[in-house]
């Protein structure tokens, strides 16, 4: 029977995927690992908890402080943050205490919560992650203009997103495979090493659907976008090689970071499924899932703080000042369209749309500034605003 209480051998992390006391290894070398190796991953994830819990902490005390942040698609980001502050809080501490002790610490009914928690929460970040990629797909293809107060599609795919993701990260909790020790036994997860047909089938779809199905999301919506923002670059240059070359280094640091962190995860989940026993090392294990956790740091730098909008209030917050003027990403503006459209060779036609938008004070806080009236009626922008002007913030391509 497993007992409840680890002792320092963690000798219930030993048992069978069965419950038996059928052992992995006779020596539980699996499980070791050094008091260096120990201190060096409890250094790590301090560091990952700390930057990961204000990084996440920084982006809602943002969206919260400025009204004009909260528009469909900053909603969809702030989702992404919100489950990775929450695997700063419920999952972090635990695997780090774990580690400066070099034991788990709270026992089966603890490490299997860890191991649920952790993994769901992680779902929702990938699959979060891959809505939203499809959802800017969306925006700048579409053949209307976006309606920046309408959320009714961003909290469906919200909803999506953590409904998906518990769909496939509960199956665990009622034998389908079940969460167990992983690695040298300070962390806990899907149990990756059971050769049953059970818990191979299990692994397989959730490497299928949760990393590879998010992974094939991600690039076609990014590489569509890409290749609209080309063929506009060839009627406008100026414009658009900029906006170019922008964006290509969002996608490709996107789709690099979205590999380096999760790619080695599930290589070597793969391998300690289908791999002999003892094949992976309790080294091999560890800095794969320590990778996947730095994704709650990434991710706010990436997809939030490389955002001009969120990077004007984050200067605003800091200085406690209005922050500068500047073109927004068809979120808080008034878009006004520009259609052109070629007929090509082959009879296919093809729409090249540029958007101009007039933006509103941006990063205002909820009280805000009042404007005042000139002699002739006409509204002056309040002390310290510029006035307002049409700057191109979009530009699409469609192939009909």
């Amino acid at each position: 029977m497993i007992e409840s209480n680890v002792s320092r051998s963690c000798a219930w992390c030993a048992l069978g995927s069965d419950g038996t006391n059928e052992r992995l290894d006779e020596n539980h070398s699996e499980h070791n690992l050094s008091p260096t190796g120990h201190l060096v991953v409890a250094v790590c994830l301090g560091f990952i908890g700390t930057f990961g819990f204000l990084n996440n902490t920084l982006v809602l005390v943002i969206f919260c402080r400025y009204k004009v942040l909260r528009s469909p698609m900053n909603c969809l980001l702030v989702s992404i943050s919100v489950s990775d502050l929450l695997v700063c809080v419920l999952g972090t501490p635990f695997s780090f205490a774990a580690s400066t002790q070099g034991r788990w610490l709270i026992g089966q009914a603890g490490c299997v919560w860890y191991g649920f928690a952790n993994s769901f929460l992680g779902v929702v970040s990938l699959i979060s992650l891959a809505v939203l990629s499809y959802e800017r797909y969306c925006t700048m293809m579409g053949a209307t203009q976006a309606d920046s107060t309408n959320y009714r599609k961003v909290a469906m795919g919200i909803a999506f997103s953590w409904i998906y993701s518990m769909v496939w990260t509960i199956p665990p909790l009622f034998g389908w495979s079940r969460y167990g020790p992983e690695g040298p036994g300070t962390t806990c997860s899907v149990n990756w090493t059971a050769k049953t047909a059970n818990n191979v089938s299990y692994i397989v779809c959730l490497f299928i659907f949760c990393l590879i199905l998010p992974f094939a999301v991600i690039v076609y919506s990014y590489g569509r976008l890409l290749q609209a923002i080309t063929q506009v670059s060839r009627i406008n240059t100026v414009v658009s090689r900029r906006r170019e070359q922008r964006v290509l280094f969002m996608v490709v640091t996107m789709v690099v970071c979205y590999l380096l962190c999760w790619l080695p995860y599930g290589i070597m989940a793969l391998m300690a499924t289908f791999g002999r026993p003892g094949l992976i090392t309790p080294t091999a294990s560890i800095v794969p899932s320590l990778l996947a956790k730095t994704s709650t740091v990434i991710n706010p730098i990436i997809y939030i703080f490389m955002n001009k909008q969120f990077c004007r209030c984050f200067h605003a917050l800091l200085m406690c000042t209005t922050p500068e003027r500047g073109s927004s990403f068809k979120n808080t503006s008034n878009v006004t369209r520009t259609q052109r459209t070629v007929r090509r060779a082959n009879g296919n036609n093809v729409t090249f749309a540029v958007a101009s938008t007039v933006h509103p004070t941006i990063c205002a806080p909820h009280s805000g500034g009042h404007k005042s009236s000139s002699e002739d009626g006409k509204p002056v922008p309040a002390t310290g605003q510029e006035t307002t002007r049409p700057v191109v913030s979009l530009v699409a391509y469609y192939n009909g």
